[in-house]
């Protein structure tokens, strides 16, 4: 059965496929929403069909809840973003599927009112519940706003170091939260932080 993500307080969400190359666009197009993607360049219509798509299939899986979970205001039903869910390092040669990536991206329009920070609460939530211990994020470290947010989430700073892709290497900052587990005396699996 694929990982469902249950509606949270305003938001709701769906996995997206390649059907939902408009959305990308449209989201893609702001250069502040951008600024530290690429240093403000918007994507072209070429790069997402050809490039961003496929990556984002390469490691979609329903069933792990891996890809990119569209967020959706659930009053209105207006696209305002995506969540990011992937093994870290995917794609490169330390690939680690015990340790997911989180990321996120927002209309602007979206910005300042909690929805990140609820979106990623609820993805994180439902992923811990179907036994992820292991949570990454990565952020260029002037991205202020991104590195509350995986604060806000509970994960801690590890390290600034240079993140290897395909697309470009770049020099961030990572986070991580590891929930640990440990039986009691009866054998029951505990939750511990």
């Amino acid at each position: 059965m694929p990982l469902e993500i249950k509606n949270s307080d305003r938001l709701s969400y769906a996995l997206m496929t390649e059907n939902d190359a408009d959305l990308l666009f449209e989201l893609d197009r702001n250069p502040e929403v951008m600024r530290y993607i690429n240093g403000g360049t918007p994507s072209t219509r070429d790069e997402i069909e050809n490039i961003y798509i496929p990556r984002m299939m390469s490691y979609r899986d329903p069933i792990k809840g891996w890809g990119i979970w569209g967020v959706t205001l659930t009053n209105t039903c207006e696209f305002i973003g995506w969540i990011l869910v992937r093994p870290m390092n995917f794609f490169n040669e330390q690939r680690n599927d015990e340790d997911l990536e989180l990321g996120w991206r927002f209309k602007q329009t979206a910005w300042g009112q909690g929805y990140a920070t609820e979106a990623a609460t609820t993805v994180l939530n439902a992923l811990e519940a179907s036994g992820t211990h292991q949570f990454t994020a990565i952020a260029d470290e002037a991205n202020i706003a991104s590195t509350n947010l995986m604060k806000r989430l509970g994960m801690k700073y590890v390290k600034t170091g240079l993140h290897k892709d395909p697309l470009g290497d770049a020099m961030v900052v990572y986070y991580c939260r590891k929930v640990a587990f440990k039986e009691n005396s009866l054998g029951e699996v505990l939750r511990h932080d």
